[in-house]
């Protein structure tokens, strides 16, 4: 079982990366927001699921230990394979995956293509007392975020420029028109 890669970016192709780690390359297949990240990065760590089927041996890559625990929280799910959990990654961050959750939210998992409405319910049902010691303030936090995502995208920024750009406002705006002010000031710098 690969549970970590430390070592050199040796090229990017659609949805993998090739990680050299002492001259073996690894092909990682990451979400767009990773592979967004590591376009710029000679060396990396990606924390990795060893995938395993009868007919499949695949690594699947995530830039934080936080991303790496919803994907196998997420494939643990009757009906969501890596794909779908890669899937939702790429769309929501992990907090606002857990806030979805808690919050009987299945919108977020249904915008993923292959995850309908009975996937995202057995999704929430059977993840959201794993998921719940979420603190308060960081499921309103987690919400006014994919609220000001959603505005960004709608304006034409992919997720990831979005959620770069978020990242950027202080915490202490929580206001979602003033967050996605503050994010837009930020990515019109760039």
């Amino acid at each position: 079982m690969i549970g970590k890669l430390t070592g050199t970016v040796e090229y990017l192709r659609d949805s993998y990366a090739v990680v050299n780690v002492g001259g073996v390359g690894y092909k990682v297949f990451v979400t767009q927001y990773a592979f967004g990240k590591l376009a710029g990065l000679g060396s990396v760590e990606i924390y990795t699921h060893t995938y395993v089927r009868e007919d499949t041996l695949a690594l699947y890559g995530f830039l934080s230990l936080e991303e790496l625990e919803m994907f196998e929280l997420l494939i643990s799910v009757s009906g969501i394979g890596p794909k779908a959990g890669m899937g939702i990654l790429a769309i929501a961050d992990p907090k606002t995956i857990r806030t979805a959750i808690l919050n009987d939210d299945p919108s977020v998992l249904t915008r993923v293509s292959g995850v309908g409405k009975k996937t995202a319910e057995r999704v929430i049902l059977e993840l959201q007392n794993k998921v719940a010691d979420l603190p308060a303030h960081e499921r309103s936090e987690a919400l006014a975020d994919n609220d000001a995502i959603e505005a960004l995208a709608a304006m034409g920024y992919s997720v990831g420029e979005a959620r770069e750009a978020l990242k950027q406002v202080p915490v202490s705006v929580t206001d979602v028109g003033e967050r996605v002010k503050a994010a837009l000031r930020s990515l019109g710098k760039k």
